[in-house]
This record gives C-alpha cells, sequence and structure tokens, in this order.
C-alpha cells in the first residue's frame, strides 16, 4: 500500500484504484509543504518492494518557495540513484520555469536579477530563467572579491554571455573592506568574514532588484537547503528558489539536459567564502552521499541501520546528516518571537 496526503486527508492506496481515508487533519510537521513521492525498492536480499509517499518537513525559505511532486527510484538491486528520466527532466524544467514566471508576474516585477558564481547552481538557475523570462529581463551580477579564483569570475562571465543576458561585473572588495575596518577584531574569524562577502553579495542583489524592479532569483538547491549549507541573511536572502526542490545530483542532471558545459557541471562546488574552501571537505560529505541519505533517511522511510545497509556507509555519516539537519533547523524559519499574551 502507498500513501498521500490530499486536502488534509491521507488517502491508501492498494494495488488497485482504490482510496481510502487513512486519517484527517495534516500533522503540524507537514504544514507549509507540498508531498513529495518516493519510490523506495528495497536491496536484493529483501523479500518486499514498498511504495511509499510522504511530506517533505523541510520549511520554505521564501513566501513563494515550492516543492514538485515527483518520482524518483533510490535504490535499484544495491544500487543508489536519485537521477531523473528524461521525460521527469523535461517536467521539472516546465515546472521551474512556470514557477519562475508566476513568482515574477505575482510580484509586478519587470525581470529577474541573479548573482552569477561561475558553479553549476548559478548557472542551472540563470538558464532556467532565461527560458522562463528571456533574456532581456534577466540581469546577472557577477560579484568577486579578493578570495575568488579567477576561473570561477571567468566562469560567471562566460555563463553570462552564452545566455546573452546584461551582466555586471561589481567588485565587493571596498564594501568588505569598510566593514573590516569598522570591526577589525572579526577578520581573523574566517567563519564571520566569509558571511560578511555573502552578505554583502545579497545587499547589491536587492539593491539592483529594488532599482529595476525586479525580483532576487536564489539559486540554492535542496541538498543545501535541507543541511543548512548557505549563510543566514546572505545567498538564502532571495525571492524565490526555482531549484529548491532539486537534490545536488539532480540540479547537474537538469543542468546537463539543458545544454549546460560539461565542465561547469562536473566542477567542484565551493562557496568560496574563504581561499581553497569546496562544499564537501566543509561538510565531510560527498555529495551523492549527502543526497541519498538526505532521500532515504531523511526525507524517507529508511531507519539508520537500513540506511547504512544500503548505501555501504558508516552509521556516523547518517549521524552527521542528521546533525547538519536538526542544527540548520533555524536557518529554514522566521526568528522566532514570544507567544502573544492574551488579557
Amino acid at each position: 500500500m502507498s500513501y498521500h496526503w490530499t486536502n488534509g486527508t491521507l488517502f491508501g492506496h492498494t494495488g488497485t484504484r482504490e482510496r481510502r481515508p487513512l486519517t484527517s487533519g495534516t500533522p503540524e510537521s507537514l504544514t507549509s509543504t507540498r508531498p513529495l513521492y518516493l519510490n523506495v525498492a528495497f536491496p536484493q536480499n529483501s523479500t518486499r518492494v514498498h511504495e511509499w509517499a510522504a511530506h517533505s518537513t523541510y520549511l520554505s525559505l521564501a513566501p513563494v518557495y515550492t516543492f514538485m511532486s515527483q518520482s524518483v527510484p533510490l535504490v535499484e538491486g544495491n544500487a543508489i540513484t536519485l537521477d531523473l528520466s528524461a521525460e521527469e527532466l523535461d517536467a521539472q524544467r516546465d515546472h521551474i520555469t512556470s514557477f519562475i514566471q508566476a513568482v515574477v508576474d505575482d510580484a509586478g516585477a519587470d525581470g529577474a536579477v541573479i548573482g552569477l558564481s561561475g558553479g553549476i547552481d548559478s548557472t542551472l538557475t540563470a538558464t532556467l530563467a532565461v527560458e522562463a523570462l528571456g533574456a532581456d529581463s534577466v540581469h546577472g551580477l557577477v560579484m568577486p572579491s579578493d578570495v575568488n579564483t579567477d576561473q570561477n569570475m571567468s566562469d560567471a562571465e562566460r555563463v553570462a554571455q552564452w545566455l546573452e543576458i546584461e551582466y555586471d561585473v561589481l567588485d565587493i572588495n571596498p564594501i568588505v573592506d569598510a566593514f573590516f575596518e569598522a570591526y577589525p577584531e572579526g577578520v581573523d574569524d574566517q567563519m564571520a568574514a566569509g558571511n560578511v562577502r555573502v552578505r554583502t553579495r545579497a545587499v547589491l542583489n536587492y539593491f539592483v532588484a529594488n532599482a529595476e524592479s525586479g525580483v532576487v532569483l536564489g539559486t540554492g538547491n535542496r541538498s543545501e537547503a535541507m543541511t543548512g549549507y548557505f549563510t543566514k541573511y546572505g545567498d538564502q536572502a532571495v525571492d524565490c528558489n526555482p531549484i529548491g526542490n532539486l537534490y545536488k545530483r539532480q540540479v547537474r542532471q537538469l543542468a546537463s539536459h539543458m545544454g549546460v558545459a560539461d565542465d561547469l557541471v562536473e566542477k567542484a562546488p565551493s562557496a568560496e567564502m574563504w581561499e581553497g574552501q569546496t562544499d564537501e571537505e566543509e561538510m565531510g560529505l560527498d555529495y551523492d552521499t549527502l543526497d541519498a541519505v538526505l532521500a532515504l533517511h531523511v526525507d524517507g522511510p529508511f531507519s539508520k541501520s537500513a540506511t547504512t545497509e544500503s548505501l555501504g556507509v558508516p552509521e556516523s555519516a547518517i549521524d552527521r546528516v542528521v546533525d547538519l539537519v536538526e542544527q540548520s533547523a533555524h536557518k529554514r524559519s522566521m526568528p522566532p518571537a514570544p507567544a502573544t499574551l492574551h488579557r
């Protein structure tokens, strides 16, 4: 039997097309989400194959954020995959471009602004935005600092030129230096200094967007959002996250499907908050493992032991992912306030 929510009711599906309500009301942890459908097959030594449908408990990072219901095969024999079929990739492409169009239309905006880093996330988001809005309605910002590599900044400009969008190169070093001069005690704190650079870019994104009556497109994917791998009020200070329903592996796959150059698709991800930084080294996990643990154990129904057996990874890797998700929960919600007192 499989399950899904419809209008606050959990329905069970048998082998026929019969639908039977199992319970009413939407649990608190499922509010503000849309369902993520996962077709999960157990390893070959299992005697059963289950279909499972569940809601993500991930809270949106922007009011207009949405998930797309999708069918994602996770386990084929003993191999774990989050790859989408060509048909599913086309569906995602249409879904996301429609989403971008709706965000801009609902805001009454004239277009969109996006920060270009030379990485795969911003490249795919910009590519989808151009398909949704047209090149004339997308403005790219390349915002180098002294810790960014020349190659990445060159790639960022290359993407803008490939997409034929207007773009500006805005050196953030003078702005960042002003912060460092105002509070020199924080300069040697690698994380604090790196966050200043990220938040400076966010301010510039909104400065340009406000001046041009545009929306700011975020470039965060689901893997980053779930683990909190972003700067609070920095790279997630945005109006929407068009690729926020895709795991990192699916981002690469959709980018390749849309014709993004192979070297950009395969490039090692880096937030470049400081020199030599890479995402996977900082998280202590490669993205394929992270994606699989999220899909099977955090979003999915697998226990820790079942996930460990299926992926062939130690329990410490599962614990690491769960810790990242739990410790970053504050990043995925509005700032807390005390409850209203009623006299």
